[in-house]
């Protein structure tokens, strides 16, 4: 094994004591076992373990390595901990291995023995488990600090952890390196832990379930479940709702610093510093009014074929496809094309071979996870966890809809098995909570396990960010949106930010799953196709969140809504809006911001205008997408945003832009 894939220990403190229950058989009250508390990072998954010590066994043996083992353990010192052993032990493995044969147990033992394997006396109160397992940990004083683990879905749990010799408030900062430990609004000594991953985990879960605008339903409500992971966020919201005596004294702009502090990097700044250049003011001037027309038939499918079945003139073709979207005959085919998954380029004979291709590497996956045996599973905490993800969103994923409606439904299977097959095409990323949201229109499209695969993973290159730990993808996302907005709409945006609502966070669940929950089924496949043309511009979705925010800004300020309110309205828009009115006005946004001569850099730079040419109208059905018009007015009935905007003049593409109102 690699030295720099090695376990390795971040935090270690001997001299921990448990006391076991007094009323387990063979135990005696009151009686201390002395152990040893690590911090490991085992192959990138954080590993709280216990160990007591033998009495034989003198306390720096615990580091010595087992006679027959090949595996590596790399010591690293944390800043503020005690000095650790640096060196490599190659060809050795220590005692702290063998945990996992005794790990504490997330479900109890059917023999009645207990949820805590043991082969002695001492070595039964060992244990190690996840720190995406922990639920919470309660720290109590009794002379010396007591601190209580809770795990999620256990009903039972370790054994409390005395640190008579200090090191508890050593313990829990390093678990802040990995974590987020947040107070318990219910109970000050108790500290609610939250992974990353737990995170998104929580939020797209509670993505899943559509209930009506009530305190129950709220509390499972996608916007603030989507926050769900958030513990603190999620806290105050409910606060919010309760209208409890400590939300009364507590400021409303608290929630932007606690969204802050729990989402980093998601800042954007008004004021002038290094960074920012001398500006001037914009004008964007009228916004044209544009037709859509209808979806793509058969006959001009076939038209754009050639003998051979090479598509021809393919961006006059995907400009067809961006106006109108698809007949629903052809998006079995043609969705292939848009996805990546049919080159354009390819003749029929070529696709009929890389189908073949495609067909063998799927099912060789998919025989990887068809093939573990129980055995191996209960040794494959991931798998096990991917498997129970999908198991559980399998069965409310789209179930009104005929192809997954009923018990048994074969379009179930075929969601669980495609799930689980890009557990093993992408282990690092796995299954999160929402894939099945982004999978069930692809396959009620496709009708075919092996297409929907493949055209799944290419949408998921696409979103990738969206599900990754760290939220990068969702963090430039929202900076983006609130960056074009301030462009489109300065007081709207203005008021936004004076209710606390300037990050967008009320926008997430649309970032997150492509406005998935929020459009009928069948208005999804429609945005979809018209999104996976590329056109007019790269981050189209963005000025399709910025069409939707323009419909309803007169409502939200009229009504002086605050951000409770806002929060309230743009999730109540669920399933009443107007695919092709949003489509059409997301277009006319696009033209809008294009023919802007003084367009700020960085909103250039994130519609992807400062690679184009311009040339011929986009607009025109007949032109090609990739041609551009120069600026100037198209309709005389286009309305104009009546404000004005200020640029950077600068000579480079930083994203950052400052506005003044």
């Amino acid at each position: 094994m690699a030295a720099d894939s090695a376990p390795k220990v971040i935090f270690e403190h001997d001299g921990v004591f448990i006391q076991p229950s007094s009323d387990e058989d063979g135990i005696e009250q009151d009686l201390l076992f002395s152990g040893s508390l690590r911090i490991v990072d085992k192959y990138g998954e954080i590993m709280l373990e216990y160990k007591p010590l033998e009495d034989t066994v003198d306390s720096s043996s615990m580091l010595c390595a087992g006679k027959d083992s090949s595996s590596v353990v790399e010591w690293a010192q944390c800043p503020g901990d005690k000095p650790q052993l640096l060196e490599t032990q190659q060809s050795y493995e220590t005692e702290w291995d063998m945990i996992n044969a005794v790990s504490f147990k997330k479900k109890p033992c059917t023999n009645g023995e207990g949820s805590l394997n043991h082969s002695n006396e001492r070595s039964r109160w060992a244990f190690s488990f996840s720190l995406s397992d922990l639920r919470s940990v309660t720290v109590k004083e009794e002379g010396w600090s007591i601190l209580h683990f809770k795990l999620i879905e256990s009903s039972s749990s370790p054994p409390a952890l005395h640190f008579h010799q200090g090191g508890s408030r050593e313990f829990l900062d390093s678990l802040r390196r990995f974590a987020l430990l947040s107070e318990s609004p219910d109970d000050a000594t108790c500290l609610l832990v939250s992974t990353p991953n737990k995170a998104l985990s929580q939020s797209f879960e509670n993505l899943m379930d559509d209930n009506n605008y009530t305190l129950a339903g709220l509390r499972r409500e996608p916007y603030l479940t989507t926050m769900g992971g958030f513990s603190k966020v999620t806290n105050y919201l409910f606060d919010v709702i309760r209208g409890t005596e400590e939300h009364q004294q507590r400021p409303p702009e608290e929630v932007a610093d606690l969204l802050g502090e729990i989402i980093p990097g998601l800042e954007i700044n008004q004021q002038e510093e290094p960074g920012f250049e001398v500006i001037t003011r914009v004008d964007l001037g009228t916004r044209p009014q544009v037709r859509r027309r209808e979806p793509l038939s058969a006959e001009e499918w076939t038209k754009h074929q050639d003998q051979e079945g090479r598509m021809l003139n393919v961006p006059h073709l995907k400009h067809l496809i961006f106006k109108g979207g698809l007949c629903h005959a052809l998006r079995k085919e043609v969705w292939k094309f848009l996805l990546g998954y049919f080159p354009w380029n390819s003749t029929l004979e070529e696709r009929k071979v890389l189908h073949r291709a495609k067909t063998d590497e799927y099912f060789k996956m998919k025989l990887q996870w068809k093939s573990v045996s129980e055995e191996q599973e209960k040794r494959n905490s991931r798998l096990r966890d991917y498997r129970s993800l999908i198991e559980k969103d399998v069965n409310r994923t789209d179930r009104t809809n005929r192809f997954y409606e009923g018990i048994d439904n074969p379009g179930l299977v075929l969601l669980h098995d495609i799930l689980m097959t890009y557990c093993m095409f992408d282990f690092d990323l796995g299954y999160v909570q929402g894939m099945s949201d982004l999978l069930s229109p692809i396959l009620y499209v496709m009708e075919n396990e092996v297409d929907a695969f493949w055209c799944f993973v290419s949408f998921m290159d696409q979103m990738h960010q969206n599900f990754e730990e760290q939220m990068q993808g969702m963090k430039t996302q929202l900076i983006q949106l609130s960056t074009l907005l301030r462009l489109l709409d300065l007081s709207f945006w203005n008021y936004l930010e004076s209710q606390d609502s300037g990050y967008l966070y009320f926008c997430f669940r649309w970032l997150l799953i492509r406005f998935k929950r929020e459009l009928s089924f069948q208005d999804v496949l429609r945005l979809w196709e018209v999104m996976w043309t590329d056109l007019p511009c790269q981050n189209f979705h963005l000025l399709v969140c910025c069409a939707i925010l323009d419909s309803e800004k007169q409502k939200i300020m009229e009504e002086n809504y605050g951000f409770n309110e806002i929060l309230k309205h743009i999730n109540e828009l669920s399933m009443k809006l107007d695919i092709e009115e949003i489509l059409q006005k997301s277009e006319g946004i696009g033209l809008q911001i294009r023919r802007c001569k003084d367009l700020p850099n960085s909103i250039s730079s994130i519609l992807g205008f400062d690679r184009e040419a311009r040339g011929s109208d986009p607009t025109d059905p007949e032109s090609p997408p990739t041609v551009r018009a120069p600026c100037r007015q198209q309709d005389a009935n286009g309305c104009s945003n009546g404000h004005g905007h200020l640029r950077e003049n600068s000579h480079n593409n930083s994203c950052k832009v400052a506005f003044i109102s």
